[in-house]
């Protein structure tokens, strides 16, 4: 609460505010602060913030609307059996009033502002849910106007309830969104795990304004050892391009097929496959259309030792896969089994732990 609009701390001490969800009978919107960085935290004495709307109000997500100066805060409400996202509006974090409302996405909303090709002014909202589908539009501080039919947000499975950091930096700019990766994890003192961090932004496109996913940049610091290929030309049933690999893997490649051309990627025995003639890129068990972009075909896939996440038409296409490859193979090979595919790049960097060792 940079503004201390909750009086609970200073301009130059500001509190840190946390509001949740008491689910219950009745389900409230409730909220708690810290004065110490998040070290100790007090309950609000006259909770709840907000009653109960309906049995089915849960998730809120709160940001400073800097042109209206207050709050906004977007919850999800189940109305009628149709599910639906609330706007309100808060001068002080602990007085809210209801705003609008936006019907057919369902629990744990996110919503914020990214610029459209990144123009700093063309800025649109992105209203999007547990599902990662979502909506692009306007908003004026009280409405969101969507300008957009609902669209697909990841193209895999297993990935949900997904959020976004608010406050990163101006001098950053990057909105950066973690999901909750449905990833099984048998054997282990935890339950399943997070997506890699993605940066995201809203390009360009005919079809109109859509989210891409990327890696953030800083993976690239968990790289080691590399290895490379360039202007390889695979035939059909011929010989596979191998790459000695690692257990956990970043993988760059840009190809040219032709047209005829249907390839095989294996990154640790999880197959991925594209056919040109129809532009299907399967992902284990998931296919999607991906066209070529000026004759070419660039992926990039992170596998961790139980997922992968595939990149594709620099990041319009993401594809989160919850898999626990074989620990035997630790190899990439590729492969053409119709037509033919030259390889322009294909970049293999073993990853170290993101968890600091003793």
């Amino acid at each position: 609460d940079w503004p201390n609009t909750s009086g609970w701390g200073t301009r130059e001490q500001p509190p840190v505010v946390l509001m949740y969800t008491a689910a219950g009978r009745p389900t409230v919107q409730c909220i708690a602060y810290s004065t110490d960085g998040g070290q100790s935290w007090t309950k609000y004495a006259h909770n709840p913030v907000l009653g109960q709307i309906t049995p089915d109000n849960r998730d809120p997500k709160v940001f400073w609307h800097a042109p209206t100066k207050r709050w906004v805060m977007t919850l999800y409400v189940e109305r009628d059996k149709v599910h639906t996202i609330e706007f309100f509006a808060s001068e002080n974090l602990k007085d809210w009033t209801f705003l609008s409302a936006t019907p057919g996405l369902f629990e744990c909303p996110d919503f914020f502002e990214l610029p459209l090709g990144g123009d700093p002014n063309r800025q649109r909202w992105v209203l999007t849910a547990a599902s990662s589908e979502y909506f692009v539009g306007t908003f004026d501080g009280t409405t969101f106007r969507a300008e957009t039919p609902k669209l697909p947000g990841h193209r895999g499975r297993g990935f949900y309830a997904a959020q976004t950091y608010s406050d990163i930096p101006a001098s950053d700019g990057r909105r950066i969104q973690i999901g909750w990766l449905q990833a099984p994890s048998p054997g282990m003192p935890f339950n399943q795990a997070m997506s890699a961090p993605l940066v995201l932004s809203l390009r360009e496109t005919d079809e109109g304004p859509r989210l891409a996913w990327q890696p953030v940049k800083e993976l690239e610091q968990l790289r080691g050892a590399k290895r490379r290929a360039s202007g390889v030309t695979l035939q059909a049933n011929g010989a596979a391009l191998h790459l000695t690999g690692g257990e956990l893997l970043d993988l760059e490649t840009t190809l040219e097929p032709t047209a005829d051309a249907e390839l095989e990627l294996m990154v640790r025995g999880i197959p991925i496959r594209y056919r040109a003639a129809k532009a299907e890129l399967t992902v284990g068990d998931v296919t999607n259309t991906v066209p070529l972009v000026e004759g070419r075909l660039k992926l990039r896939a992170l596998v961790d030792r139980t997922s992968l996440e595939l990149f594709a038409r620099d990041g319009l296409v993401y594809v989160p896969l919850p898999v626990i490859a074989d620990r035997a193979k630790q190899s990439v090979e590729l492969r053409a089994t119709g037509g033919s595919v030259r390889v322009e790049q294909i970049e293999l960097h073993e990853l170290s732990s993101a968890w600091p060792r003793p």
